[in-house]
């Protein structure tokens, strides 16, 4: 079986190569050990990758236990976290390997081993020789081995890495988590990573396109033909350029009549597909896929997208899947996405790591902006051993990377040089973070670059917010107007905000607001009114972002819950994975999903009720009943009983964005709830009911392949 394997591998190698000058391969298939052992003898299994070796669990409470001091939360004393990295057994050794066939098509070739992420300290061989390392688990990273090549002599390509315990905040996964690919290219060609396109100059009747392509080893004779393409495969523009003296740079300015500009609301790609040629020969092909558009900031305007001022309507999304683990899927990754969009959220923030490259280019597809974050830890620590272990030797390389990667896509419309990082207190600090800005204006000078600022007071004092493109500002609404004041930028974004907690279908009696409160259950009431000691609710973030144009948007904590952080429970066992999300760790909606579309999504209407209407014990018990709606006012009924009409009242903080009957007594039955417009006019009514006894279990997939 595996002597069919390699020949049918070694066909398509060979059907591949004839059929165009640069091909690809996807890695899928490898071996995995467990251990420092990676003998023959050792317990090898075979994995497909993306894989995650500790997903799988157990759980266990005593997994990276950490007994620290969550600076971020406010605490002076340290105490035992059980489940801050989710409890799984991530930390660890591991070896993974696979061999690759060679013939004839790779001989006098270029050969580059493209990893889109390995977590961690990622150290790679082939044929047994080291060809390189890279610590940082969330970048990509690649490693030319065109020299490992010898004929009918497969390649064994290993890959060694290591998870250490407190080295992160969160579940970062471990292993093989991001695709893996062989690039093979004739020795002239168009360098990885290599094609830079801009769209400097925009009107409504035309568009420049500026492309700077940079060649692996240059010589006389080469000609760069290039084709941009409509999203219909139609042709739209074209341009040529010779290269008669070995130069290393293209550069070709190509004009596209009557654009189509990327957005949220029209996510229209293009494709540049550009052919380099020596002596009229094709030696090479690559397609950029992009859009046009502008992004700018100011202000006079704000944040501005194609032009138009707009607000941010964002939430910060972990890397993990839930249950899933942080294997890439792209078809989890999708209905996430879809599931945020649905809810009117149009922009993602990469918190606090590098993105995937699924996730950057569904990003693209489905129309949702993106802040491409980098860091959460500088030189400063924040866990022992985090990435401060690697800071001085690698942070330059790591933002290379991520920006060389990431630049074509219109998504992106921001990058992020770190969240909360400690350094923002100090002298050394602000001179850091300005050389890390410069560093992604030299290599992106077309994107502003913001931070995560959460000690805002002190980085008001220190100079170290006064020189971001965006300044960020983590929570601290109270210092919101003291940093429009004095801060020479004139705006701000609300880089990370709310952080209000609850479980899906959960709800405390009495109801009441409060921060850092813990139930017996080890859950948060979905009433919404819980929040952390340092964060606060919906409600009070958006006043800023109605009544004052300086505010840009917002990014939300958290879209979906993820694995680790279970904050307010962090001493709470088996507590081991967040509670701030709009969504729960399968993608269900929580009922905050809904106040958050009653205001974002400004193209379908939303009315939802809550909490359900099945207490049983709890007859003649008062029940608040609350409505998250786009509508003014609306009327319960319980049972058809009015309670009263309600309006949204923006002299009331609780009362400005929902609709609360906080004295309705529990009866079974049915609560019916009617919306009007402001002239009064009924526009729609949903009704809950108790349940009866269950009669059946359905499944509905979400897709049907």
């Amino acid at each position: 079986m595996k002597r069919l394997f390699l020949c049918g591998f070694l066909l398509s190698l060979f059907f591949l190569a004839q059929a165009q000058p640069r091909w690809e391969l996807d890695l899928r298939d490898w071996q995995f050990v467990l251990g420092e052992d990676h003998s023959e003898t050792a317990a090898w299994e075979d994995v497909r990758i993306p894989h995650d070796w500790a997903i799988k669990g157990p759980f266990d409470k005593d997994i990276d236990k950490q007994v620290v001091a969550i600076v971020q939360n406010g605490e002076k004393v340290a105490s035992e976290k059980t489940g801050r990295t989710g409890a799984l057994p991530y930390i660890g050794v591991a070896w993974y390997r696979c061999e690759i066939p060679v013939n004839e098509a790779f001989l006098n070739k270029r050969l580059l081993l493209v990893f889109d992420g390995a977590m961690s300290q990622a150290q790679v061989f082939v044929n047994g020789e080291k060809v390189g390392e890279w610590p940082y688990g969330y970048n990509s990273f690649y490693f030319d081995i065109s020299d490992k090549v010898q004929a009918s002599q497969p390649l064994q390509v290993s890959v060694r890495l290591e998870n250490i315990g407190e080295s992160s905040r969160w579940y970062p996964g471990a292993g093989l988590y991001r695709h893996v690919r062989l690039l093979v290219t004739e020795p002239t060609c168009i360098d990885l990573w290599g094609a830079w396109l801009t769209t400097p100059k925009i009107s409504d009747k035309e568009a420049w396109v500026h492309l700077e392509t940079k060649i692996h080893q240059p010589k006389a004779g080469l000609q760069l033909k290039t084709i941009i393409y409509d999203a219909d495969g139609k042709e739209v523009a074209f341009s040529q350029q010779v290269n008669l003296m070995a130069s290393s740079l293209f550069v070709q300015d190509i004009n596209v009549s009557d654009p189509q500009l990327w957005s949220p609301e029209n996510p229209y790609l293009y494709r540049a597909v550009s052919r380099l040629y020596h002596n009229e020969t094709l030696i090479d092909t690559l397609t950029t896929r992009f859009g046009i558009r502008s992004v700018e900031v100011d202000a006079q305007h704000g944040f501005r997208l194609n032009g138009q001022t707009r607000k941010i309507k964002g939430v910060c999304l972990h890397h993990d899947l839930g249950p899933l683990g942080a294997a890439v899927n792209r078809s989890a990754m999708e209905r996430q996405l879809r599931i945020l969009k649905e809810m009117g959220c149009d922009a993602i923030r990469s918190s606090h790591n590098m993105p995937s490259p699924e996730q950057v280019a569904l990003c693209d597809e489905l129309g949702l902006m993106l802040m491409a974050e980098s860091f959460d830890e500088w030189a400063q620590p924040k866990c022992k051993n985090g990435y401060n272990r690697f800071y001085q030797n690698w942070v330059d390389k790591d933002i290379e990377n991520l920006v060389l990667r990431y630049r074509n896509h219109p998504s992106i419309v921001m990058w992020s040089a770190g969240n909360e990082v400690s350094d923002q207190w100090s002298e050394k600090g602000v001179k850091e973070g300005w050389r890390l800005q410069e560093i992604f204006h030299r290599l992106d000078p077309t994107r502003p670059v913001t931070m995560g600022m959460d000690q805002v007071g002190r980085t008001i004092k220190n100079g170290f917010a006064a020189y971001w493109d965006v300044p960020g500002l983590n929570y601290r609404l109270p210092l919101y107007a003291e940093a429009h004041q004095r801060l020479p930028q004139g705006f701000l974004l609300g880089s990370e905000t709310a952080s209000t907690v609850s479980s899906r279908g959960v709800y405390h009696f009495p109801v009441k607001e409060a921060k850092g409160l813990m139930h017996e259950d080890g859950q948060c009431s979905s009433y919404d009114v819980e929040a952390c000691s340092w964060s606060n609710l919906p409600d009070d973030d958006w006043p800023w972002q109605d009544d004052y144009d300086w505010v840009i948007g917002e990014f939300v904590w958290t879209g979906f819950d993820y694995l680790g952080e279970p904050t307010p429970y962090d001493h709470y066992w088996p507590s081991r994975s967040s509670y701030f999300g709009i969504c729960d760790l399968a993608g269900l909606p929580k009922d905050r999903y809904y106040l958050y579309r009653s205001r974002w999504n400004t193209k379908e209407n939303t009315l939802h009720i809550l909490p359900h209407w099945t207490w049983p014990g709890k007859e003649g018990d008062t029940i608040p009943v609350y409505v998250y709606t786009n509508y003014p006012q609306a009327e319960l009924f319980v049972n058809g009983v009015s309670q009263g009409l309600r309006k949204k009242d923006a002299s009331s903080r609780m009362d400005r964005y929902r609709l609360r009957w906080n004295e309705v007594l529990y009866q079974p039955g049915e609560i019916r709830v009617v919306a009007y417009d402001e002239q009064g006019r009924e526009k729609e009514s949903k009704s809950v009911k108790t349940v009866g006894k269950a009669s059946k279990l359905q499944l509905t997939a979400n897709r049907l392949s």
